[in-house]
């Protein structure tokens, strides 16, 4: 299964990406911010359900609710429950980060499965009871939006080396340190 991931991407990495024009990203502030934040996670991560809990709801009290920073969103999936996920995460295609956040929020509600199916089953199930009206099938099925998720990817490893989860860039910069509120706000205070 791993290996057939790997294919895709590698297959992706050789075919022209889709322009933002035509999926919007998901993102969270002021788009004219000073700071942009892009932050490379996957929906199976429980690093990254952390940074959601513990880092993310200051973050966005302080820097992205008062325009000084903007978050966006990128798809890291590092495996197929992540990887559907992602999919639907981005099936509105409207930008809004709800679905996200409540991936990441109630991780373990979802997050299980001995096989894609049954991870399938449960993620379906999830968003049905969380009230989020999608088409499953259609989501996971559309391919403008696999090829979206798996560039995000390529673009982390080629652009940023990325090669972990959560791993945050702060105006194109990889931030190096611990990943925790304290030390966030001391780099964003130095671009203000």
């Amino acid at each position: 299964m791993k290996k057939f991931f790997i294919l895709i991407i590698i297959f992706l990495s050789t075919i022209s990406k889709i322009t933002a024009d035509e999926i919007k990203r998901i993102s969270v502030g002021n788009v004219d911010a000073k700071i942009t934040i892009i932050a490379f996670e996957s929906l199976t991560c429980s690093h990254c359900a952390d940074f959601h809990k513990d880092v993310y709801p200051q973050l966005k009290k302080e820097y992205l609710d008062t325009g000084l920073a903007k978050i966006e969103f990128r798809h890291f999936p590092l495996d197929i429950a992540a990887f559907n996920a992602s999919k639907v995460s981005q099936c509105k295609n409207d930008g809004d980060s709800s679905i996200l956040n409540s991936l990441f929020s109630n991780q373990q509600k979802w997050v299980k499965g001995n096989s894609v199916e049954e991870a399938n089953k449960n993620l379906q199930k999830f968003l049905v009871n969380e009230g989020f009206n999608v088409d499953f099938e259609k989501c996971i099925k559309n391919e403008e939006i696999e090829d979206f998720v798996l560039n995000d990817r390529i673009d982390g490893v080629k652009k940023y080396k990325v090669n972990a989860t959560p791993t945050i860039i702060i105006n194109n910069e990889k931030f190096e340190k611990s990943l925790n509120y304290k030390n966030l706000k001391k780099a964003l205070e130095k671009l203000i």
